[in-house]
């Protein structure tokens, strides 16, 4: 049998589903999701096993109009993704096709030159009539080489494109052990998880400039593992919501976050989190080399 192995980029504007659709690809989380914009911050690699082809998803932060060096720098990771990929999947939310954002990703798409597929995702959100109206419009402004109607919660229309996506991939030996379902770091999945975490919970009340670096990460002769990590805020304000009164809440989503770690691992966890202020966080050039990102943009 031979074998298949090949990039694809996935790229759309916030929320429309691109976390939500490698997870559901993969079989397993790999990706985290929250309804705040923009949870996405790097590009993340899912591998996905299907028929002879290895499909290696690069799971990219929404694109939006970034004005600060940060934003900056994730919509141009989205960028060099597309242009390292075999393969481009475009995916939209079927109910918020007329955005601003959009119009920057189709731009952007036309610049690369790079062809694409369209993923209208979440399609039971709106009457099957008005799908075609959006297929048709959207095909018009660029000329898709695909069109996939998906809901990647329910799973509706996965196994098309898995299909498609493994025809496409071209000849050559696997990137990654077939039982591999992500390429990131556990440091950095510990973080993302606890970011998770603390998003899901504080999301009307937290802003969206918050991080966590895994510090320190030390395996017990027990087979357990000691994780400390440290939640970075840019206001004493935003201290005291992450902490709660008397400790509460951070004791709360450090105990979800450390639940997760431990169906992700397979072995216990002894978790600690501290939080602190650092005004300028987002400037730090290291904070962007730790995730991968250019911090000259």
């Amino acid at each position: 049998m031979t074998q298949k192995c090949g990039f694809v980029a996935v790229i759309g504007p916030p929320n429309a589903g691109k976390s939500t659709l490698s997870n559901a690809l993969v079989g397993q989380k790999v990706a985290i999701v929250t309804q705040k914009a923009q949870t996405t911050r790097m590009r993340l690699r899912a591998v996905v096993m299907h028929q002879d082809a290895q499909i290696i998803l690069v799971d990219t932060p929404g694109i939006f109009d970034a004005k600060q060096r940060f934003d900056r720098a994730m919509i141009n990771e989205v960028w060099r993704g597309v242009e390292d990929a075999d393969e481009v999947l475009v995916v939209l939310d079927a109910a918020r096709i007329d955005t601003p954002e959009i119009d920057l990703m189709l731009n952007g798409l036309a610049k690369s030159k790079k062809q694409a597929s369209l993923i209208i995702n979440k399609i039971d959100t709106v009457r099957n009539d008005s799908l075609l109206a959006l297929v048709q419009k959207l095909n018009e402004r660029v000329q898709f080489k695909d069109t996939f109607l998906i809901s990647a919660l329910s799973g509706d229309g996965l196994d098309r494109l898995k299909d498609v996506l493994a025809e496409q991939m071209p000849e050559g030996p696997f990137h990654y052990p077939e039982d591999q379902a992500a390429d990131v770091p556990s440091l950095l999945l510990a973080s993302e998880v606890m970011r998770e975490k603390l998003f899901l919970r504080l999301h009307q009340e937290l802003p969206y400039a918050l991080t966590v670096e895994t510090e320190k990460w030390e395996n017990k002769k027990d087979g357990s593992v000691r994780i400390e990590q440290i939640i970075y805020v840019q206001r004493d304000g935003q201290k005291a919501i992450v902490l709660g009164k008397g400790g509460q809440t951070i004791k709360e989503i450090g105990a979800e976050a450390r639940a997760e770690l431990e169906d992700m691992f397979e072995r216990r966890v002894h978790l600690f989190t501290f939080v602190k202020v650092r005004k300028n966080w987002q400037e730090d050039p290291e904070r962007y080399r730790m995730l991968g990102l250019d911090y000259k943009v």
